[in-house]
């Protein structure tokens, strides 16, 4: 079996509100093989960023577009070709967009794997220990109070037992933070988990204190609190609060996951499989795994990302829970026309070949920017 074709498909909303909500948008990747097998994949980056990467054309040995490297190879060898695209991206890649681009590819690939074997995904990366996973309800903030409140109540009465609101409003000021996590607290009850993204809103000395305020309010976790660089940050913070510390959806890396880990100290890895991939993301998880920390997915745009990280946590003994995004549009929660079913605040494991989700061919028609 042969690659024969690359092709991207960048969805966008009619209209892309300023704010940081990933779900607007998407990048979906489809690649073709002479034996009639498609996979499919995603990128959560910037659309045409990652469109340039894939079809560039070839200038030297370490700078390549990674469409042309893939063209006549067997998509089931799919080490040697996240390796083989990494090399030749050297001058320009190594990290951000372009291992992104290679994450997308690295998910399509694996979906031909799983269907040319007959397997589901999980089965090729050694074996299901779960059949589903529990997920939360994963929110913007809303610009008020009393609309943030409404989202809560509506996850919970969803049958949701974890949500999480993050990014914007938040993070403006001391008295605008506790004013929101108290009513959300307040809202949801003591037994419903709340995740606390705070969107890269403070610097460590000020995390440390809206984390000693935040206390009284038994969060399951606070995430991205600071920079994405500023491990030192990072391990100073993680040193001084007693609430679990989440992090790593920004990094596509093996080796930015174990500098968040060793120098960082963050207790919770979030790997984004539209940003890592597969191949590489087992390598993370079992990393976290030797030193002791829990793994859960990032995920904030659509069903080829839900089935994605579904997968994976699946099959790492050291998943903790699922992100779910419940922004209500059609590219982030419609563009599968087989989704991933739910069932009493648990995604299911897909038992198809490959991913077990498609996309609806008529979402794709919809949304497409030519």
């Amino acid at each position: 079996m042969k690659i024969t074709d690359v092709e991207t498909f960048y969805l966008s909303l009619p209209k892309v509100e300023a704010r940081t909500d990933s779900s607007q948008d998407t990048l979906l990747i489809r690649i073709s093989t002479d034996a009639g097998i498609t996979g499919w994949g995603e990128v959560d980056s910037a659309p045409t960023v990652v469109q340039a990467i894939i079809e560039a054309p070839y200038s030297h040995t370490m700078v390549s577009g990674l469409k042309r490297l893939l063209i006549g190879e067997n998509p089931l060898e799919t080490g040697r070709l996240w390796q083989k695209m990494y090399d030749a991206t050297i001058f320009y890649g190594r990290a951000g967009a372009v291992l992104q681009a290679m994450a997308g590819i690295d998910i399509a690939l694996w979906d031909i794997k799983g269907k040319a074997l007959g397997q589901p995904i999980v089965t090729l990366l050694g074996g299901a220990l779960r059949d589903r996973m529990r997920v939360y309800s994963s929110n913007m903030f809303q610009f008020s109070v009393e609309d943030t409140v409404a989202r809560a109540k509506a996850a919970v009465d969803e049958g949701h037992t974890g949500v999480k609101f993050g990014w914007e409003p938040f993070g403006r000021d001391e008295k605008t933070d506790i004013a929101y996590v108290e009513a959300i607290r307040s809202a949801i009850g003591d037994k419903v988990d709340f995740m606390l993204d705070a969107g890269h809103a403070w610097d460590a000395r000020t995390a440390m204190r809206r984390a000693e305020l935040l206390e009284p309010y038994n969060l399951f976790w606070i995430e991205e609190p600071l920079h994405p660089e500023d491990i030192g940050g990072y391990g100073r913070l993680s040193r001084s609060m007693s609430q679990p510390l989440a992090a790593g959806e920004q990094d596509s890396s093996v080796a930015q996951f174990e500098r968040l880990i060793d120098e960082g100290g963050v207790d919770i890895v979030q790997i984004d499989l539209t940003r890592v991939g597969f191949t590489q993301a087992i390598r993370v998880a079992d990393y976290a795994a030797s030193r002791g920390r829990k793994v859960c997915n990032h995920n904030f745009t659509t069903d080829i990302n839900t089935a994605a990280s579904l997968h994976f946590l699946c099959a790492i003994r050291n998943a903790l829970v699922m992100e779910y995004c419940v922004e209500p549009n059609e590219i982030a929660r419609k563009l599968a026309r087989n989704p991933v079913t739910f069932e009493d605040g648990h995604a299911l494991l897909p038992s198809e070949p490959g991913l077990g989700v498609e996309p609806d061919p008529a979402i794709i028609e919809k949304y497409l920017v030519r």
